[in-house]
């Protein structure tokens, strides 16, 4: 089960930063089809996000048909978005682990490398704007 994290101060509305985690999650295989998302109560209760909150993510999630809302069962993953480069074995997964542990060793904080990968992502792929949402 996937455990959300709102942070108030990104500027990212709290619906946006659950919709962006659970493609996040889907993209690395965290989550997969026929999986149960936590019900809104629950979201609300670690976020401490209104619970209607979560039901516009996941009324957003649903628009773009990842997830499906079943009536008195839930809300249920329907497709994935993972690829084989982000799965658990992928070599380049791997070696971006290794990076980040010699980041970390290197006395880097997560700030400093998420601006660091912001910068270069914004100079590998010129179109692409920063699609995380960092925690600080």
């Amino acid at each position: 089960m996937v455990v959300f994290r709102v942070d108030r101060r990104s500027g990212l509305p709290a619906y946006l930063q659950i919709v962006h985690q659970v493609e996040q999650a889907l993209r690395m295989g965290a989550l997969a089809e026929g999986d149960k998302l936590p019900t809104a109560a629950q979201v609300a209760a670690t976020t401490k996000v209104n619970p209607n909150t979560t039901l516009k993510a996941y009324r957003e999630l649903e628009r773009s048909g990842l997830v499906e809302v079943r009536q008195g069962a839930g809300t249920f993953i329907t497709r994935s978005l993972a690829t084989p480069q982000t799965a658990p074995e992928s070599p380049l997964r791997a070696r971006l682990g290794e990076w980040l542990r010699e980041a970390r060793a290197e006395g880097m904080t997560e700030h400093d490398v998420t601006t660091l990968f912001d910068a270069l992502l914004g100079e590998t792929f010129p179109a692409a704007a920063p699609t995380h949402t960092p925690a600080h």
